[in-house]
């Protein structure tokens, strides 16, 4: 599927999702879209593989109007059914039963059938509790399907669902339904959704072009950077993942069978919901993500707090973009956390710290870890620069990089990259200041490929360019008070040019001259038309 097919079908599902919402809120309409483009994966998934479980049992029934090729095995074969479940289970890790394929409620929607909702209703509770596999366990809590924003009663409610689902439907029709191309829709519709509604969508939306970055930068070699990317990682994780796109932005960067697996935790139930569901569209077996629903600062992934050293687990690559300046409650007994206790607790005021501790911990000595955060971070004292001091002592801190105010939808704060290292060859720290190389856009500015991959280059290679980007000493960082400021090692003043006043005074000259010829020209014409002359 070519880019360009790819943006015209996300136009086209944000287009049904615009004109269909009516008063309903974006981030509520979002949920039902977003889930119904999800069942018609898992149905596409599910029905390629029943067709090579079945073979030329399945593919020898011709269809029938009003129903598919797997409800009309299931008539014919009832004896059967139990062990192709079973079978099916073993092989896609879950099973969708005929009627709740998107193929049945696709026709379902097309004749208004007033059992449309409740077959949704079943549907969705049996992929969630009898599917098998466990990523499913309460995938679609957040979509309430009795919602009056839906409809008053059950016969507006089941109409207006008829109506979205046989719009969708048709809008998926010309186009292929590959994992890739309905993932690709599906990040489209999330992006779309995160600008429309501002503020609160935004919040779990990595803009692509940041996530392009930070996925770069931890994808290539952590020691030598200029050996370009890594070949494989063993595992990514993303402790503030949200809808789940900067994991995947990783993935991309590599071969999709170059990392072992991806590591994700979300607090929002909605966004964690949200991050399976990307995963799963964009092709990640059930087996090669796990994503979390928990608190990451209280560290409640049991997981990580595992005690026996030989089993705690540290990532090749941590990404993260977390809330920023999120107010917290550090409490005593965060203070003695193993992650804090070298380097002190964050302030009440701003997590940003805290966040980047926790991921920082759990970092392999080898590995790169890149984090979104406010400028804040790099001079804001007491607490926090205590804490940064320790980390540029400790020789952690390998790269600071300035962005562009109004890259994200949720705030037009200008933020910063840190990248971080527990290992790392040199010794100063490279300072790229991008907050000058961006397209102003409407609403939101953006970064073009060419200054993203200036970026990255930047980094990869490590160079200096006046301006731009520069190499600063700890010995320079130290006699700045640990301040990291980027204003205070790259000046993006441009220098005056040089004027010459005697070119000045002589091209003053002239045009008193030329002043004086064109005045006496005039009053000549003025003295023959009999009119005084000028002064």
């Amino acid at each position: 599927m070519t880019e360009q097919d790819q943006k015209q079908l996300g136009t086209i599902l944000w287009a049904i999702a615009d004109q269909l919402r009516g008063a309903m809120n974006a981030d509520d309409f979002r949920d039902y879209m977003l889930s119904f483009l999800f069942l018609r994966y898992l149905s596409d998934n599910y029905e390629a593989a029943a067709k090579k479980e079945l073979g030329s049992d399945y593919l020898d029934i011709q269809g029938q109007p009003n129903t598919t090729s797997l409800q009309l095995w299931y008539d014919q074969n009832p004896d059967d059914i139990a062990e192709f479940e079973k079978q099916m289970r073993r092989k896609v890790h879950y099973v969708v039963k005929p009627q709740h394929l998107w193929g049945s409620i696709a026709e379902m929607a097309r004749t208004q059938d007033e059992e449309l909702l409740r077959t949704l209703h079943d549907g969705f509770k049996y992929i969630e509790d009898e599917s098998f596999a466990s990523t499913f366990g309460g995938l679609f809590s957040e979509i309430n399907l009795d919602s009056e924003k839906l409809g008053k009663n059950y016969n507006d409610r089941n109409a207006k669902l008829c109506t979205i689902i046989k719009a969708i439907a048709e809008g998926l029709k010309q186009f292929s339904t590959d994992s890739d191309t309905l993932g690709d829709a599906y990040e489209y519709l999330i992006g779309q959704f995160a600008s429309g509604s501002g503020k609160k969508a935004g919040e779990f939306y990595t803009p692509q072009q940041i996530s392009s970055i930070l996925s770069a930068v931890v994808t290539l070699d952590s020691q030598d950077p200029t050996t370009g990317k890594k070949k494989h990682l063993d595992s990514v994780l993303d402790f503030a993942c949200g809808s789940g796109s900067l994991l995947l932005n990783v993935r991309h960067q590599l071969d999709s069978h170059s990392i072992s697996k991806i590591y994700g935790q979300e607090k929002n139930i909605t966004t964690y919901n949200l991050a399976r569901m990307n995963m799963l569209l964009h092709g990640v077996k059930d087996s090669e993500f796990e994503i979390f629903h928990g608190d990451t600062l209280l560290n409640d992934w049991d997981m990580l707090r595992e005690a026996n050293p030989a089993k705690k687990p540290y990532f090749d690559a941590v990404v993260a973009n977390p809330p920023f300046s999120y107010r917290w409650e550090p409490t005593e007994a965060l203070g003695e956390d193993v992650r804090f206790k070298n380097y002190g607790l964050a302030p009440k005021s701003a997590a940003d710290f805290a966040f980047l501790l926790h991921g920082f911990h759990y970092l392999k000595p080898e590995g790169t870890m890149a984090i979104v955060l406010p400028h804040g971070v790099l001079f804001r004292g007491g607490a926090e620069e205590r804490i940064r001091r320790k980390l540029l002592k400790d020789g952690n801190i390998d790269t600071v990089i300035g962005l562009p105010a109004n890259l994200f939808y949720s705030t037009g704060i200008p933020v910063c990259i840190l990248v971080l290292k527990k290992c790392k060859k040199p010794d100063d720290v490279l300072f790229i200041n991008a907050s000058k190389h961006f397209e102003k856009g409407k609403r939101q500015n953006r970064l073009l490929p060419e200054h993203i991959d200036k970026i990255i280059d930047t980094y990869q290679f490590r160079k200096e360019e006046e301006r731009y980007s520069c190499r600063v000493a700890m010995e320079k960082i130290e006699t700045n008070d640990y301040n990291l400021n980027i204003s205070r090692y790259i000046s993006t003043a441009m220098s005056e040019e040089e004027i010459d006043l005697s070119v000045v005074n002589f091209t003053l000259l002239e045009i008193e001259k030329k002043i004086d010829e064109s005045t006496k020209k005039h009053n000549k014409f003025l003295k023959e038309l009999g009119l005084p002359p000028l002064p």
